[in-house]
This record gives structure tokens, C-alpha cells and sequence, in this order.
């Protein structure tokens, strides 16, 4: 009697087939990995960006309440930096007596979260100054807040519908521009809250033009130079 074999399952893989998956997969990894990291960058700047939107409102609830007027408060960096405003005396004089911006605020603002930009990651100057600043390690860790105030809208006792170009004047923004771009100066990136309530993602040209606008014909515009 004739036995016939009996055929054999094939076992796993071979070496070069499980190089080649490996090789497919890695492949699939450089293309989805960046795509993802992406639209997590893009969903932390759409939440900071609305952090700004609703401060610019709790401002605005704090002006109804305060004869139409903007907080009478001052940054972080103001307050541990006052010589910033060397240029302008009298009102670097008043800026041991100011309370933090936040602080004003606050009573409006109905989670202290809104002043924590997700893509905050600190830094450890202060932009533009070159003035250390321990804002590790993020800037809400630290100050409790990641955006920056124009002081002298402050200082000039502007009201909330005061200002000559409210919509080309910065309000509150990112303390520092790597968190939306990138460590190289022409490469920072800022939200900014502008005096007409919009919010805007700005490169360095933007955030300049933003501090270049005045508030008002004929008042000298403060820090940054």
C-alpha cells in the first residue's frame, strides 16, 4: 500500500518577509506621525486662540463694571521687569503699586485654565529684553498665566472703546513666540488678542506691526522698542 505525504503547514514568516512589513510600517510612521503631530499643534493653537477670546470678553465685563475702562493692572513681566519702561518714568513709578492683570481679571474669568495656553513650554528671557525670567516650567506654572498684557493701555487710562485702530492693536498675547513656531526669531509665532475683540495668529512682522500701532494720536507707544 502506497502512503501519500501529508502536506505541512507553512509556519510564521520568513526573515525577509518580517523586513519587509517592518519596512512598510516604518514607511506608514514617517507619514502619519508628522500628520498627527500637526493636528495636535493646530488643536493646541485653535484652544489657546480661544483662551484670548474669552479674556477679551472678561475684560470687557470688567470695563461695564468700571466706568468703560481697561484693568488697571500689570504683567508679569512689568512686574518683575519695571525697568523696561525706563523710558517712560512716571509710569515705571506706579508699577510696584499695580496688581497683576490676572488678578483683576480672575473675577470674570470662569476657569483660571483660560489663561494656560496648551502650547506653553516656559522660556527663560524675556523676549525682546534678553531679562531673565524663570518662567519654567511653563510661564502658567509660574505666573499663572501664559499671555503678556500692553501695559500702557494701563497707563493711559484708555477706555474700551478709546482706541484710534482697535482692530490692529494688541491687547493680551503668547508671552513668548517659540510655542507656535519656532526657537529661531523669524520663525515665532503669536495669538494676540486685538482691542476689537479678534483673535489672530501673527508672525514677528505682526506682533511688530501690533506694537507699532498707537493707541491714541499723539501718546508714545511703550515696550518693545
Amino acid at each position: 500500500m502506497m502512503l501519500h505525504a501529508t502536506p505541512q503547514r507553512r509556519q510564521g514568516f520568513t526573515l525577509v518577509e518580517l523586513l519587509v512589513v517592518i519596512a512598510i510600517i516604518a514607511v506608514l510612521a514617517a507619514i502619519i506621525f508628522p500628520v498627527f503631530s500637526q493636528v495636535r499643534r493646530k488643536a493646541r493653537q485653535a484652544q489657546c486662540a480661544s483662551n484670548l477670546r474669552q479674556l477679551g470678553m472678561a475684560i470687557e465685563m470688567y470695563g461695564s463694571d468700571s466706568d468703560e475702562l481697561y484693568p488697571f493692572g500689570a504683567d508679569a513681566a512689568d512686574l518683575l521687569h519695571p525697568e523696561i519702561w525706563v523710558d517712560h518714568p512716571q509710569w515705571q513709578s506706579w508699577i510696584p503699586y499695580m496688581p497683576y492683570i490676572k488678578d483683576i481679571v480672575d473675577p470674570y474669568v470662569r476657569s483660571k485654565e483660560m489663561w494656560h495656553c496648551p502650547s506653553d513650554a516656559g522660556f527663560d528671557a524675556l523676549e525682546d529684553f534678553e531679562l531673565p525670567m524663570n518662567a519654567r516650567p511653563t510661564s502658567f506654572a509660574a505666573f499663572g498665566a501664559s499671555y503678556h498684557y500692553r501695559t500702557e493701555i494701563t497707563f493711559t487710562f484708555t477706555m474700551l472703546d478709546g482706541m484710534d485702530f482697535p482692530a490692529e492693536t494688541n491687547v493680551l498675547f503668547d508671552a513668548h513666540g517659540s510655542w507656535h513656531g519656532g526657537l529661531l526669531r523669524d520663525r515665532r509665532r503669536y495669538n494676540m488678542l486685538y482691542a476689537d475683540g479678534h483673535v489672530k495668529s501673527v508672525d514677528r512682522r505682526g506682533w511688530s506691526e501690533a506694537w507699532a500701532t498707537p493707541l491714541h494720536s499723539g501718546v508714545p507707544n511703550g515696550p518693545p522698542q
